[in-house]
């Protein structure tokens, strides 16, 4: 076992000495308003660091000291001039059990500018103690082994999630889910080269016999399995996670414009009768059913004209559809024709707007100006499970077409679960994939190879690699330009 042990050895001795190192840069106490800017009720200030004891000692002079976790009313002072700045709630949170892992202060005043400057001002006076950078309190908990990386961007998630969905999968992946699923695969591989170089140390001996070998290549291979799935996705927590990229196509004056208008329920884009109105991608960010979902007007889609700038919007027009997660196809109800020829119609319709066939799988087809039919053609169309009957006039139908689109987005968007987390991040992704080959290199090689032909000493570095790439979606590895991308995403407070 003494390849196992000495990995393990190195692997704790670097992971000790990345912890020292960033715990010198945390020497200096911060603080920050944690509740944000601009006038309001109560404005919380937040402070953590090894002068918050001092710091509650002189600006509230309260005997005896506060207890831990317990909200207490108190006179706050200036800590310089020692004119009293307002009076308000007080919460101490000593350390280790505190959100930074650090010894915290939290001051809850009244939230008016000049309170807020004033406590700025007054702890700024205080030794070695400084404005909060974006994100640093977070940064600190993670230093503090309070939270993974995935935990932090949940978090941050979290905080700029906008609607129901993403709340909840920004919520999972705050409260660990994710982490325990990478954890956990981190895990089998460490135990996998444990047994590998078990069985390089000792097998010569007798003491550890091929079945531990093959043992823990079968485990590598379920990895991999598992991998590929957690993989193969559709995007789905990503898609969540950024939004809905939907575009809305068709001809010029079928009420494309008109659609997107009723969908947000503002006027986003102008409508008139006179064709080729809109000329550029006009986006607009909606909760729709508790999905995000970006609404795209186009130009539309024609190839008889010689207006220039209506050229390059269509010419946009058709990029954006190729990139777009969804299509809404708008169809003028009023010219479709014999009833029993609806489908030879739209399918000349999506022909003439040049729409390549394999985007239909991704399309929605909504008939406007459902108004303008006689009842029994409407009552047939609605019998057409592929199509979504609606007037932008009158709004008939509307009900309906949203519930076909919460259907869709509920498709692309999936539903993670505990037992299912989703890929949420680029990162996650680019970094599994990493991880994906380098498992899949050491499978080909033992695949390839026996017995005596086998350097498994060599080739167990793919599996370390593959452990270093987990290690850096957590966190357990040193990457600081990573670090400095996430935490700068989040407020000063956070």
């Amino acid at each position: 076992m003494l390849g196992a042990r000495l990995y393990c050895t190195l692997f704790t001795k670097q992971q000790n000495y990345f912890m020292m190192r960033q715990a010198l840069r945390h020497s200096s106490t911060i603080f920050g308003l944690s509740s944000g800017f601009g006038k309001c009720g109560v404005a919380i200030i937040r402070v953590s660091g090894s002068a918050s004891r001092s710091i509650i000692n002189k600006k509230t002079r309260l005997k005896p000291f506060p207890e831990p976790r317990r909200a207490l009313l108190a006179n706050i002072f200036h800590g310089g001039t020692n004119e009293m700045i307002d009076r308000g709630l007080l919460l101490w949170f000593p350390g280790p059990n505190s959100f930074t892992g650090e010894d915290t202060v939290e001051f809850h005043v009244h939230g008016g500018t000049a309170i807020v400057s004033a406590m700025y001002d007054s702890l700024a006076s205080f030794p070695d103690t400084r404005v909060a950078e974006p994100g640093e309190f977070t940064k600190r908990a993670f230093y503090a082994g309070k939270m993974d990386l995935t935990e932090v961007e949940g978090l941050a998630d979290l905080i700029h999630a906008e609607t129901e969905a993403q709340r909840k999968q920004a919520l999972r992946q705050a409260n660990g889910q994710l982490a325990c699923f990478y954890n956990s695969m981190r895990t089998r591989l460490v135990a996998a080269i444990a047994s590998i170089e078990a069985y390089v140390d000792f097998s010569e001996d007798q003491d550890v016999d091929d079945d531990v070998l093959n043992g823990a290549v079968q485990k590598i291979e379920a990895i991999i399995d598992e991998l590929k799935v957690h993989l193969n996705d559709n995007r789905r927590g990503e898609r969540l996670r950024n939004g809905v990229r939907t575009a809305i196509v068709g001809a010029p004056n079928v009420g494309k414009s008109s659609l997107i208008n009723l969908l947000s329920q503002r006027n986003v884009s102008i409508v008139t009768s006179i064709a080729g109105t809109t000329r550029d991608i006009l986006e607009s960010h909606y909760d729709i059913a508790g999905y995000p979902v970006i609404l795209a007007d186009t130009a539309g889609l024609r190839a008889d004209t010689d207006d220039v700038v209506e050229c390059e919007g269509i010419a946009r027009a058709r990029t954006y559809v190729e990139c777009a997660d969804l299509l809404l196809l708008v169809v003028d109800a009023s010219r479709i024709g014999p009833i029993d020829k609806v489908d030879a119609f739209i399918e000349e319709y999506i022909q003439a707007l040049g729409i390549e066939k394999q985007l239909m799988s991704r399309t929605l087809i909504v008939l406007n100006k459902c108004d303008l039919l006689d009842k029994v053609t409407l009552e047939r169309l609605k019998n057409n499970s592929t199509l979504s009957c609606l007037s932008c006039e009158s709004e008939a139908g509307l009900a309906e077409l949203m519930e076909r689109l919460k259907v869709r987005l509920e498709q692309l968007c999936g539903n993670p679960s505990v037992e299912s987390p989703t890929i949420s991040q680029e990162r996650h992704r680019s970094h599994l994939k990493q991880c994906l080959t380098c498992l899949e290199r050491f499978r080909d090689y033992f695949k390839e190879t026996s017995g005596s032909d086998r350097d498994l000493a060599i080739v167990t570095h793919h599996l370390r690699n593959a452990v270093r790439c987990i290690g850096k979606i957590t966190g357990t590895v040193e990457t600081e330009e990573i670090l400095d991308v996430i935490f700068s995403t989040f407020c000063i407070g956070k």
